[in-house]
């Protein structure tokens, strides 16, 4: 392996550990996805958020949330109750996304962006250079062992299950759906619901993450 990168089995780390790893995954050479996953609220945003901050413009940041399908579209379709179950995104899209990020063939890869405050997702707004070397590939199921989901393993180079206090998580899950607009009760009731429901499945899929961060 190229500067000294080695490949991961199941292991733990400390946030300190995760970024450095990113670090060193960004030496390597090559281009390197990275997927961050854990159940909602649990801090991927946050983590991916500092390693940006660490690497710069060596490293990109890719939500699967800019794969929500349209607000319009779920009201059709009667999903709008439970936005953010697998069924309410556009997983093919997804996955041809994560493919033509590994492949870097491309001289720019663009990728759509989630606006909380439209309730939906712009599409162009994150550019993914070629010469970059680390992507994070940030979402709720990277690792559902269900199709096309699971054939997101196959295109990143590790990914890693993000473990926190769940009073901590509800925490921010609420505190979160409140700064969107929603009454306390509301986001209560979301978060320990519709919120809820998705945690569940991804909490399974722990096991099959290459680390587990600890937060």
């Amino acid at each position: 392996m190229e500067s000294g990168f080695v490949e991961l089995s199941f292991v733990k780390l400390t946030t300190d550990q995760a970024i450095a790893r990113a670090v060193s995954l960004a030496a390597s050479g090559t281009r390197h996805l990275v997927g961050i996953t854990g159940e909602p609220g649990a801090g991927k945003s946050t983590l991916s958020a500092r390693i940006r901050g660490v690497l710069g413009d060596r490293a990109a940041v890719v939500p699967m949330d800019g794969f929500h399908l349209a607000q319009t579209r779920l009201e059709e379709l009667g999903r709008a109750d439970r936005k953010g179950a697998p069924d309410t995104f556009d997983a093919w899209g997804f996955v041809a996304l994560a493919r033509r990020l590994a492949e870097a063939a491309e001289p720019i890869t663009y990728a759509p962006e989630y606006r909380r405050d439209l309730h939906n997702g712009v599409a162009g707004a994150i550019a993914v250079p070629r010469d970059v070397p680390l992507v994070i590939v940030e979402g709720n199921y990277l690792l559902v062992d269900e199709e096309p989901w699971n054939l997101l393993p196959g295109l990143l180079t590790e990914t890693w299950f993000i473990d926190v206090d769940e009073d901590v998580r509800m925490q921010r899950l609420v505190s979160r759906h409140e700064q969107f607009g929603k009454p306390h009760d509301a986001a209560v009731a979301w978060a320990g619901g519709p919120d809820e429901r998705n945690a569940t499945l991804i909490r399974s899929t722990r096991s099959r993450a290459d680390a587990v961060v600890r937060v």
